[in-house]
């Protein structure tokens, strides 16, 4: 990181910068006894009474005593992805929320209350796209009673890392004391190389029956078989215990084409399962889930070659998917599926 102008460091930030993505260099410890630096990348999101906040990329805010710097500037914005369909932040927010629809929601502004008596973050919290229409301290003691009313945690879901996330909204909602609980990568790329997956395993790719080749599951070769709800044996591989209530199927079969992808096993539950949602252009990937004692035999990508040509069929030419990041394995496959990451999001929950 090159912060020098004339062999010196300057300092060439200041709170007129607010908004800006910068890159700072700090001093370390005062204490130690000797001088160390820390470097921090991120959208400046505040500049008060002497100290710097700095939302970075991953939503963490980083506070940073003015007296500390001992460079700063504004840097371009984060470099276009290199890999996947050119996207807007908005257009992408929107397909995603298309794909996992609440059974209630409410507008608050521009945002969306949602609601679905628990089941998943993503559809029990406000989903901060835009201005709430209202001071943001008033939004927020809105989505608190809101959420308080049907006994559910108050959770606001809001990115960063793109052209129009929230960086600014992720640091005041740290400010007052929300927590970030998890994050997640929202990823994209395109869709033919993932159909074209499923050339590579036995048997084909998909056909008209409504079945696509699979990869070898046990003994045998497994058959992808899609279909449009998810039947028992879907829901108890995506649950892993018992069928659930109706708020998770009609949480999971709303969308504008969704499409559920089951690979059999020996017994009634499959040994994968996927679910696709195909929206115009964009086809989302969801609940790709594999029985650890089949994993890497190329179920996942069987799954998921077999949803793409499904969704190329009916028009889509681009993919999407959420990863969370800490998921290491997950994000090694979608590396390997040519999925670049576009943004970030995150789930804050009331204190």
């Amino acid at each position: 990181m090159e912060f020098t102008a004339g062999g010196r460091l300057e300092v060439q930030i200041t709170p007129f910068d607010v908004g800006k993505r910068v890159s700072v260099r700090r001093l370390g410890d005062p204490a130690s006894q000797t001088e160390t630096f820390t470097d921090t990348v991120g959208v400046l999101t505040s500049w008060n009474e002497g100290v710097l906040l700095i939302t970075r990329r991953t939503g963490e805010t980083v506070r940073i005593a003015e007296s500390s710097l001992v460079a700063g500037k504004a840097v371009p914005a984060a470099p276009a992805r290199r890999r996947g369909p050119a996207a807007g932040f908005g257009e992408l927010a929107r397909a995603q929320a298309r794909a996992w629809q609440p059974e209630e929601s409410r507008p608050l502004g521009q945002w969306t209350l949602r609601a679905a008596r628990g089941f998943t973050r993503r559809a029990n919290s406000a989903l901060a796209v835009g201005d709430p229409g209202m001071p943001l301290d008033d939004a927020l003691a809105r989505v608190r009673a809101w959420y308080g009313e049907r006994g559910l945690p108050a959770y606001v879901q809001a990115a960063t890392d793109a052209d129009g996330t929230q960086e600014a909204l992720c640091a005041a909602l740290e400010e007052r004391g929300w927590r970030r609980e998890v994050s997640a990568e929202v990823r994209i790329g395109g869709l033919a190389p993932v159909a074209d997956l499923g050339a590579g395993l036995p048997g084909g790719g998909p056909g008209p029956s409504g079945e696509a080749a699979g990869a070898s599951a046990g003994g045998g070769t497994g058959r992808v078989t899609l279909s449009r709800a998810p039947d028992a044996g879907w829901l108890r591989r995506y649950q892993r215990v018992g069928e659930p209530g109706p708020h998770v199927r009609n949480v999971l079969s709303t969308g504008p084409s969704v499409w559920f992808a089951s690979v059999r096993g020996e017994g009634e539950v499959p040994v994968a399962i996927g679910r696709c949602v195909v929206d115009a252009r964009w086809a989302g990937f969801m609940a790709v889930e594999v029985d650890p004692a089949h994993r890497r035999r190329g179920l996942a990508r069987a799954v998921m070659a077999a949803l793409a040509g499904r969704a190329l069929e009916e028009g889509a030419s681009a993919a999407w998917l959420q990863v969370e990041t800490g998921n290491a394995a997950a994000r090694a496959l979608y590396d390997g599926m040519g999925f670049g990451v576009h943004h970030l999001y995150h789930h804050f929950r009331a204190s």
